[in-house]
């Protein structure tokens, strides 16, 4: 099975990879050996020699001690001796006694496995050498009992100074045989340590010149199969320098040859989309017209506004004159009522298409104040009971008992709320649920507006927030668009949430403030 190119260089990089983790395991291994031994040596060995060589200069000083006593002649001085004797000399032995065998109980914690014999052979010497100075004790207690008197039998002291002797010598016979354990096992494991050592030099430089041979192999083999690399990078440039007709023409059948040759199927489909830009620039022009044909809109609605107020101001006053007139036909004058509502309903229908030209052209910006959202929801719930009765939609509410304070300017904020309930109350002609969920996220306080109507198909999705775009009959298209745009001057966003099956709900965020 032929590998791929990807796969080759991968194994050829996971080899050099392995060898130089080979070498660095090796060295971190031996470097871990070598502080064992270091370890062992410098806070164990070493330790219990110094312990072993208190110990003897203890038992010299007090070899010392005992000869002295069996010379004094005095009561009084033969006290002091052994007052001092019973003061330091046993306590100051039972000391380094513990303490070698603590040492002895560390050093089994990290010592290798084959030291742990020796550690426990020292461990024992150390338990033999307290209970020998146990039995000393005896020993000295008997013979500085009996020199604490005025008047001891000469013959019989002079016998148990000479037992005390033959105790303290065999004592430090045991002390010296333990130091010179020690000294004997330190010069072995610097000994092994020295030959280690230079065992180890010698297989990293062997271990590192292989790992280095390996590497270069390595990247000799990658270099080779990643050569065509070039002549793609030159086609590449030549299509960023606009130059469409760049074929590379690798052969193969390895990665690089079959990126070649999506590339010359990229560069044909380039000369393509080329012709196709031509096109689309077309209708870019067109979409610029239509833009210019919405600002010329939006200063026809400026310029519309002030006539129809004049018109509608008018309209009121011929009602109230032909409301005070007399009509010999009755017909007539309800006719002319009728005319008048008519003209009236026009004028206010066409005064607020043109507000919403106005307020898309000319949104001012958001006065940004902390407010209570809950406080706002119900009082714009409040203003639109009625209409919501009306055409039978119930509300449900889901606020937070505490309220939930926000940074929003209040009327804008109004605006947006009142027109998404009144698409809600729409969508349901019928009546239905308008279902209102305000919660903290970690996006932002969000406000749920939801309802039971169809729910909207995926065209009318995708277009929903575009300008001038509606599905209600007479609707102008403004709302949602102008909605959009104040949420966004409030650093927030207005969406309509995917959904699956009838109902719509929109999903207002603002900041936390």
């Amino acid at each position: 099975m032929r590998l791929s190119l990807a796969t080759r260089i991968f194994i050829g990089y996971a080899v050099v990879l392995i060898t130089f983790g080979a070498v660095s395991l090796f060295s971190v291994t031996e470097l871990h050996r070598n502080q064992i031994e270091i370890r062992l040596v410098s806070e164990g060995y070493l330790g219990l020699s110094q312990i072993a060589l208190a110990m003897e200069n203890l038992q010299k000083n007090q070899t010392n001690e005992t000869k002295r006593l069996g010379e004094e002649e005095t009561v009084g001085g033969r006290k002091w001796l052994i007052q001092l004797s019973r003061r330091y000399f046993f306590e100051g032995i039972g000391q380094k006694l513990d303490a070698g065998q603590a040492a002895t109980l560390s050093m089994l914690e990290f010592a290798p496995q084959s030291e742990k014999q020796f550690i426990g052979e020292l461990g024992h010497r150390f338990a033999e050498l307290k209970g020998a100075y146990d039995d000393h004790h005896e020993v000295a207690e008997s013979a500085w009992t009996m020199l604490e008197q005025p008047n001891p039998d000469s013959d019989l002291a002079g016998e148990r100074i000479e037992l005390l002797s033959r105790s303290e010598s065999a004592l430090a016979s045991s002390i010296q045989r333990i130091q010179g354990m020690l000294q004997a096992r330190i010069l072995d494991r610097v000994r092994e340590a020295q030959a280690r050592e230079r065992r180890t030099g010698v297989a990293i430089i062997a271990l590192s010149v292989v790992a280095i041979v390996v590497g270069l192999l390595a990247t000799g083999i990658a270099a080779r199969a990643l050569r065509p690399v070039a002549t793609l990078i030159d086609g590449v440039s030549r299509i960023g320098r606009g130059d469409y007709s760049a074929q590379v023409g690798i052969r193969g059948d390895d990665e690089i040859a079959v990126l070649a040759r999506a590339f010359d199927a990229m560069a044909r489909s380039l000369r393509e989309r080329e012709a196709q830009l031509a096109e689309k620039q077309a209708e870019l022009l067109g979409a610029e017209r239509l833009a210019a044909v919405g600002r010329v809109s939006a200063q026809v609605a400026h310029e519309v506004r002030n006539p129809l107020s004049s018109i509608g101001l008018n309209v009121e006053m011929l009602g109230d004159q032909i409301a005070a007139a007399r009509f010999d036909d009755p017909e007539g004058a309800r006719e002319a009522g009728e005319l008048l509502a008519a003209i009236t309903a026009e004028v206010d229908r066409i005064t607020g298409i043109t507000d919403e030209y106005l307020a898309l052209a000319r949104l001012p910006s958001p006065s940004l104040r902390r407010e209570n959202l809950v406080a706002v929801l119900e009082s714009v719930l409040g203003f639109s009971s009625e209409e919501l009765a009306r055409s039978r939609v119930t509300v449900i509410r889901e606020f937070p008992p505490a309220g939930v304070d926000a940074v929003f300017d209040e009327n804008q904020m109004r605006q947006v709320v009142l027109n998404l309930l009144r698409n809600a109350r729409e969508a349901m002609p019928d009546g239905g649920t308008v279902r209102l969920r305000l919660l903290t996220t970690a996006a932002g306080i969000e406000l749920h507006i939801s309802d039971d109507g169809p729910g909207l198909a995926p065209e009318t999705r995708a277009r929903l927030f575009e300008p001038f775009f509606t599905t209600k009959q007479g609707g102008t298209g403004l709302g949602l668009s102008l909605s959009r745009q104040i949420i966004q001057a409030h650093g927030g966003r207005l969406e309509a949430a995917p959904s699956i099956g009838p109902g719509t709900t929109f999903v207002l965020t603002l900041p936390r403030p």
